[in-house]
């Protein structure tokens, strides 16, 4: 299980205002992973990557286009640098360590936009992340030549950070969410930094549970609780997790308290039925762990 002090250094990068915070939290999220991750070697290599950008973002000149300064990052990173989208091995939890992603130079949607957006930053870019449903953008603001407002570039790192349309922006929703979606501009929204954190952990947690690697799903479960303590979906499937895992006064802690407020706020997007469903499991679960814990007195 993650130490404390590592979940409040964590809690304290999502919370940072800092340039590095988001790289920062993000690789302490590998420490699921790799408890011993010194974060400074991938630190090092977005700092060379920031100034190889810098660099030839400069020779462009003052007056050069946005559109030709994402053509020159897009170069360095995608043919110079190699990073692409792992499309073979999707779910192979690397994907989503900060440090495997600099290091193999492949990763996922969400992985790849932290890159492109950190290297865009340092090289005078502004860059956000876009949380949009299936599959995570980028998006660029231009600057304003001639006092005009700009209009946001939204690009796609998981592949080599291809402009998109709002034509192909309405298709990628449909391929994720189906043919009858209906397209908001809501959904090319900036994603905040707790946001595209929350949304790594994710990925990470369905891929552990996938793979009954219930320990660190755990832990990343323990991250998403930290991001945002209220999280009733959280509490109860770190509850769960502790029962696989046969840690019981964890796991009743936890489902005790997703119960008594679950009996007031059931999930708003479950049918009546379902949710009752839900809490006559979990009541069956607190009953069997209060058994198990008096036994063992």
């Amino acid at each position: 299980m993650l130490r404390p002090e590592r979940v409040q250094a964590f809690v304290e990068a999502a919370e940072a205002h800092d340039a590095d915070a988001l790289p920062r939290a993000a690789l302490l999220i590998g420490q699921v992973e790799y408890p011993d991750l010194d974060l400074a070697p991938t630190m090092r290599q977005l700092n060379r990557l920031g100034a190889l950008a810098i660099s030839r973002i400069e020779r462009l000149g003052a007056d050069a286009p946005t559109s030709d300064r994402i053509d020159t990052l897009n170069t360095l990173l995608f043919d110079d640098e190699g990073f692409h989208g792992n499309e073979a091995r999707y779910d192979d939890p690397r994907n989503s360590f900060l440090n495997d992603v600099i290091e193999r130079r492949t990763g996922i949607p969400v992985s790849l936009s932290l890159v492109y957006i950190d290297v865009a930053r340092r090289a005078g870019l502004t860059a956000e992340g876009v949380n949009f449903p299936g599959h995570f953008l980028v998006r660029i603001r231009p600057r304003s030549l001639d006092g005009t407002p700009p209009v946001d570039i939204v690009l796609d790192p998981f592949n080599r950070g291809v402009r998109l349309s709002e034509a192909d922006c309405r298709a990628l929703a449909r391929a994720h969410l189906g043919e009858d979606v209906r397209f908001s501009r809501q959904m090319l929204a900036a994603a905040s930094k707790r946001q595209m954190l929350a949304r790594m952990l994710m990925n990470l947690k369905r891929l552990y549970v996938a793979m009954r690697s219930f320990g660190h799903a755990r832990d990343v479960v323990g991250l998403l609780l930290a991001l945002d303590p209220h999280a009733p979906t959280e509490l109860r499937d770190r509850g769960l997790l502790s029962y696989h895992l046969q840690d019981f006064s964890p796991a009743l802690r936890d489902l005790e308290r997703y119960l008594r407020d679950a009996a007031f706020t059931p999930p708003a997007e479950a049918p009546q039925e379902e949710s009752q469903s839900e809490y006559q499991q979990i009541w069956e679960h607190v009953k069997n762990l209060r058994r198990r814990l008096a036994g063992l007195n």
